[in-house]
């Protein structure tokens, strides 16, 4: 098969999965295409699937990443002693593992093609992610509360691992509760990849997207609480602070050159 062939394959299966979708046309312009399929994987909810809907789906995902330009942690010049910046896309992203800002579900997000953190982790590391995730839901019997973190494979994603954790929501004024949450929020995912000897992680700006946490305070507490805990626990873990705005990569640069 060939990618149009796959991104087809891949279409005309989860619309049988839809019995209100199933008369669906597919588009002919192969941009269409790949919205309507990620658009499909966005809305699937997790339930078993067909190997060969795997192997077609990894092949596929697999192809489109070969056609992006990967950032290796190699490829980057720390501005402190395992501490590096990096602007860009964190699907994209060689390295240990990458952090994902998750809803108290886990299991992503269903919003077709929404452009938030946690659909694009979802979307490119394939629908085995939701599966993993609601696998782990299921066994933990409640909502995965604010602060905490969990790990996952990153399947096909260029990283190894995918922790998600689930950032403080701010409605209103800012809180030292707030604060306290989103601090917990990064010294768990710092914990939970040093545990499973994970060599390298990178942060995203959690919660400051529709969870409306102030930028310039996130990145405060982010800094501070990946410096305190290598300090505290002498952990070699190389840490990158993945940002995707321009204004808070100048925030986070303004930070740790400060130092």
């Amino acid at each position: 098969m060939n990618q149009e062939e796959r991104r087809k394959f891949l279409i005309e299966e989860l619309l049988r999965e839809r019995p209100s979708c199933r008369q669906q046309e597919i588009p002919a312009e192969s941009d269409r295409q790949k919205m309507l399929l990620r658009g499909l994987m966005n809305v699937r909810q997790p339930c078993a699937v067909s190997r060969r809907f795997l192997e077609v789906q990894d092949a596929y995902l697999q192809e489109e990443l070969a056609k992006k330009k990967i950032t290796k942690l190699s490829d980057l010049s720390p501005i402190q002693e395992g501490i590096s910046l990096w602007r860009g896309d964190i699907t994209t992203l060689e390295c240990g593992a990458i952090v994902n800002a998750a809803n108290s579900g886990l299991t992503g997000c269903y919003q077709p093609c929404h452009n938030c953190i946690d659909n694009c982790i979802h979307t490119y590391a394939g629908i085995q992610l939701r599966l993993k995730c609601a696998e782990i839901m299921e066994k933990q019997g409640y909502e995965e509360p604010t602060g905490q973190a969990k790990i996952t494979p990153a399947y096909n994603l260029p990283c190894d691992y995918v922790i998600h954790t689930v950032g403080p929501i701010v409605r209103g004024e800012l809180t030292g509760q707030h604060c306290e949450l989103l601090k917990s929020c990064y010294r768990s995912c710092l914990e939970l990849a040093d545990e499973n000897g994970v060599g390298s992680i990178a942060l995203c700006c959690i919660s400051t997207g529709v969870f409306l946490f102030p930028s310039d305070k996130a990145a405060e507490i982010a800094v501070q609480t990946v410096q305190e805990y290598k300090k505290i626990t002498g952990s070699r873990i190389e840490v990158i602070f993945n940002v995707f705005k321009e204004q808070d990569e100048r925030i986070y640069r303004e930070l740790l050159q400060a130092d």
